[in-house]
């Protein structure tokens, strides 16, 4: 398990995370994705700590707070020192009656903040992100909030999730400039079925030296191996929960491709599409979720996983996103610069 630095932070975290979406849910929508209880939480946490990860993160909305509190009595559990683990959660969405009860409001955040701390037994938050954009509040007043609970020692790092680039860099811009905690992290859906995050928000984090935690890297499952082109019947969570969307015409190309590689490497599937993930230059952890340890124990295996360059290149051509404006255009015009630039590095 290597370690990477957290965007432009002294923070190391595992380049993978154990993802906890899985845990508590009940007959709705969370309970499609897991209904992992306390026992079988457990075992998935104390699987990961033992590979080596030391990041894990949760959400408030995870099965309505469920999945919080079984991380946090997981800790306990199994007797973790607070300081041999990172652990990352999120606000934003619905955790309430009214119209105040979701969204990345000044009242919201902090009141979250708190109950978040409560259900998983902790006294602070190692990094709390906001877990999508809220039109509805100024970006000043959400990083206001935000900074008020790092000089309260509640939490330690900010992160975002689910941003585009401009409103990325409109918050980077904000805290600069106001001398607030800064933003060290971006959550983001990123994937060989999915690359869009290539066009605007690879090129900012990179700049900006803000660090990538990638959500889904299988894409909801799709990557998993157990689809095809022919029809082939699946288990898993994609056939009853068909998220995140995906040009499934460009996924089974990968799918080809990646079952190629695990072939003459002897790995699997979702190892080929981790490991890919982890051979970007932007991507400081992934995010691994699992139903069970020997699925969990499986994704970990993708860390062993070395691709060639022509594995990459071959998996590239596949996954490609088509060319657009202002891309081409930028492409066209700076070949020359950017040549000119290649031949200095030399």
């Amino acid at each position: 398990m290597r370690y990477n630095r957290l965007g432009h932070s002294g923070l190391f975290v595992s380049e993978l995370c154990l993802g906890t979406m899985t845990f508590g849910g009940s007959d709705d929508m969370w309970g499609q994705i897991g209904k992992l209880q306390q026992e079988d939480a457990d075992g998935l946490v104390r699987t990961a700590l033992d590979a080596g990860i030391n990041f894990i993160d949760t959400a408030n909305v995870y099965a309505s707070g469920r999945s919080e509190e079984i991380l946090g009595q997981s800790l306990k559990n199994l007797g973790i020192a607070r300081d041999e683990v990172v652990i990352a959660t999120k606000v934003h969405g619905q955790m309430g009656e009214g119209p105040n009860a979701r969204g990345a409001s000044r009242a919201h955040i902090l009141d979250q903040a708190k109950a978040s701390l409560a259900r998983m037994q902790l006294n602070h938050i190692d990094l709390y992100q906001i877990h999508g954009f809220d039109p509805a509040t100024p970006i000043v007043e959400t990083l206001e909030a935000l900074d008020t609970l790092v000089r309260q020692g509640h939490v330690r790092y900010l992160g975002l999730s689910n941003w585009a680039a401009w409103q990325v860099v409109k918050a980077v811009g904000i805290a600069e400039a106001r001398q607030l905690a800064p933003i060290v992290s971006l959550q983001a859906y990123y994937t060989l079925a999915g690359r869009d995050l290539e066009r605007e928000v690879v090129p900012m984090l990179l700049s900006e030296d803000i660090g990538l935690m990638v959500w889904s890297p299988l894409a909801g499952g799709f990557l998993s191996g157990k689809f095809d082109r022919e029809g082939k019947t699946a288990e898993g969570r994609r056939v009853a929960f068909d998220f995140p969307p995906i040009d499934k015409d460009r996924a089974y190309d990968a799918v080809d491709a990646m079952r190629a590689i695990a072939s003459d490497k002897r790995c699997t599937v979702p190892q080929v599409a981790i490991a890919w993930l982890l051979h970007r230059k932007v991507v400081t952890s992934v995010l691994i979720g699992a139903k069970r340890v020997d699925q969990l124990t499986d994704n970990i295996g993708a860390t062993n996983v070395s691709l060639t360059d022509e594995e990459l290149a071959a998996l590239d051509a596949v996954t490609q996103l088509p060319a657009e404006y202002p891309g081409w255009m930028l492409a066209f015009q700076n070949e020359h610069r950017a040549n000119l630039m290649r031949e200095q590095k030399r």
